[in-house]
């Protein structure tokens, strides 16, 4: 079909309109009246439910509608023209220049509280020594009861390569679509509760923490013995159909992938994943019919031995990895082992598999995590031969030549690295060897080093980011939310604040400045100390439950949009509940790459909810109604 856009938008110098159609842009032409216009051939009636347009100023978005339009045109039409407005938010005092799916955070100043704990974390008896997908109700009816709106989990996708240890790590994918099995729910599938299912599961339901390889290689057994017994018949249903045809985009490569990996058949694990979605889904439904909106983890990364890396890998820089700069979670910089990304390839398409990917998952989550969105901006690379993040560079970068330094009377020894990505030129080490310079040197050197680090790239960095992220932002109606810690360029703020993108406000990361309205305060984080660890770990023992109450009343009672703790820190005011051997509450320790994830809470969810849990309860919702962020 012939389609001819229309839009009547008044542009300033230098200003521009696109049309976005099946996420993909194209320019369009001004004609007198101010009225932009683009005709294209062999449109799709289904591209139609959902278009839109983009104002372009230098090459880059700078603003979007608030919804899409849609159009249903009359069946055999062959040539139409489609006379458009632009959308404006139609909510007064809404802060936001594009609508949630969650229509909650579009009311004008509002405030809500949630949880934050990772799925593996979560307890209950009908669990199989790790937390569920299933689970999530339990957690959801707490959260209802208490007048919290919002629970955030850490990624849930696939990290498995052989059940070890180190696949608990959920930070580093082997899909960036594709589910854990781990956290299927057994019985779901028609697996009988025998007496010998009873006496593991009870065996290790009964651990404090998570024995993760007993448990990965417990459960894939009897996941397997489930798909012998019914797979097939599952396959050949309507809904399994439906949906390996709608997740084909990804599916048939991972599922192939983990059958070369595994030798065994895709069919299995596309019925897993069927599986995994289908329980999942129920989940979501749920917490949405009680309003309570799912957070999910957006990671910077994906492994190198990922799926995605393995059928795509030009979208990758595969001869380094990202890491961290020294910052507050480790004194040496970091290593995450997975490969940075190819933004010139990734922008030939307008991003695709980034938005396929945020596709995905806002049919889970109403809001998202953007996990170091610093790498937006600029990443920390290490090359592949190199182990210590003390030896990584900028990703893209300004870095200096070598007639540069000469003239500065500076030596490059002890001072310099060559940037890999630009040969022949040199930045700065993060922990240079300044002992030796002569008193002027040092402070000739001292300045380079500031302005490398916090305003040489200002402007650099901010382009880099505004190609990227409006692309992504558009691409659901997820609510967005950067964690913006760590050696922050000066540049970061202010594309945050035109996006709208929450930032991540903690008094133990001082940025120097009071908490935005347009953030989410937090006591931790699943990579720091909880409340009750920060005060022994200073020496002052554990904290009285009042204590803590103190300090989450002081987030609380903040500007801050959203206000999501940790489960250990929201149980802590409770003398009778709070978990005693509180050393062990700690989720993750970021200076150490080879660490085990296995906190598990110490009580069943459903408790929280029992009469044993009303003094918390009563707590919570009282300081929930006293802060104004009690969600009836």
């Amino acid at each position: 079909m012939k389609v001819t856009f229309q839009i009547e938008y008044r542009t300033k110098w230098g200003e521009s309109l696109a049309l976005v159609l099946a996420d993909k842009k194209y320019p369009m032409s001004w004609t007198d009246g101010a009225v932009w216009t683009l005709t294209l051939d062999k449109v799709s009636v289904a591209s139609l439910k959902d278009y839109g347009y983009v104002l372009m100023k230098d090459g880059l978005i700078d603003r979007i509608e608030w919804t899409n339009h849609s159009a249903k045109p009359a069946a055999g039409t062959k040539e139409l023209v489609l006379r458009d407005s632009w959308i404006d938010c139609p909510i007064p005092g809404c802060p936001f220049p594009r609508a949630h799916q969650a229509e909650k955070f579009d009311r004008a100043g509002f405030r809500g509280a949630g949880t934050a704990v990772p799925v593996f974390s979560l307890r209950s008896e009908s669990d199989f020594g790790i937390g569920e997908f299933n689970d999530l109700k339990d957690l959801v009816d707490w959260a209802v009861k208490t007048g919290q709106c919002i629970i955030q989990i850490l990624p849930i996708n696939d990290t498995t390569r052989k059940g070890e240890w180190k696949d608990s790590y959920p930070y580093s994918p082997v899909s960036s679509f594709a589910l854990h099995p781990i956290y299927i729910h057994l019985q779901d599938l028609g697996i009988k509760e025998t007496a010998a299912f009873k006496k593991e599961q009870q065996e290790l339901n009964a651990l404090p923490e998570i024995d993760y390889p007993r448990v990965y290689k417990s459960k894939m057994a009897l996941v397997r013995k489930a798909f012998t017994a019914r797979g097939q018949k599952d396959l050949e249903s309507a809904a399994c159909r439906k949906f390996i045809k709608e997740n084909a985009y990804w599916l048939d490569e991972y599922a192939e992938f983990c059958a070369k990996r595994d030798g065994n058949e895709p069919e299995y694990h596309k019925w897993i994943q069927f599986h995994l979605d289908k329980q999942l889904s129920a989940q979501v439904k749920y917490a949405r019919s009680k309003g309570i909106s799912l957070k999910g983890d957006l990671p910077i990364g994906v492994s190198q031995d990922s799926a995605d890396a393995y059928y795509h890998p030009e979208l990758f820089n595969l001869d380094s990895s990202a890491g961290a700069p020294p910052d507050y979670f480790s004194q040496d910089g970091q290593n995450w082992g997975f490969p940075t990304y190819n933004w010139d390839e990734m922008a030939k398409d307008d991003y695709a598999w980034w938005k396929s990917r945020l596709h995905k998952m806002s049919q889970y989550f109403d809001a998202f995590r953007i996990d170091h969105i610093l790498g937006f901006f600029r990443i920390w690379e290490i090359p592949a031969e190199q182990k210590s993040g003390l030896m990584g560079h900028f990703n893209p970068a300004l870095p200096y030549s070598a007639d540069e330094i000469y003239f500065m009377r500076l030596p490059r020894e002890g001072l310099f690295h060559e940037d890999p990505r630009h040969p022949g030129f040199w930045q700065p080490l993060i922990k240079p060897d300044t002992s030796r310079l002569e008193w002027w040197q040092k402070d000739r050197f001292d300045a380079l080093y500031t302005d490398f680090f916090y305003h040489r790239h200002d402007d650099f960095w901010r382009r880099n980011a505004e190609r990227k992220l409006p692309e992504l932002l558009s691409a659901s109606g997820m609510l967005a939310c950067g964690e913006d810690l760590g050696m922050v360029p000066d540049c970061v703020p202010g594309v945050m604040d035109h996006w709208k993108i929450l930032s991540l406000e903690m008094t133990q990361m001082d940025k120097g400045h009071g908490w935005p309205t347009l953030s989410v305060c937090a006591t931790s984080s699943h990579d720091m100390s909880t409340l009750r660890m920060q005060n022994a770990e200073a020496g002052k023992g554990d904290m009285a439950p009042w204590e803590v109450k103190r300090i989450l009343w002081n987030h609380l009672s903040s500007r801050s949009m959203l206000a999501i703790f940790p489960l250990q820190d929201w149980v802590a005011i409770d003398e009778n509940l709070r978990r005693k051997d509180f050393m062990e509450e700690r989720v993750n320790q970021p200076a150490d790459p080879l660490h085990h994830w296995r906190y598990r809470f110490h009580l069943p969810i459903s408790e929280l909810t029992s009469e044993k849990a009303s003094e918390l309860n009563v707590q919570i919702e009282g300081l929930l109604k006293d802060s104004g962020r009690f969600e009836a």
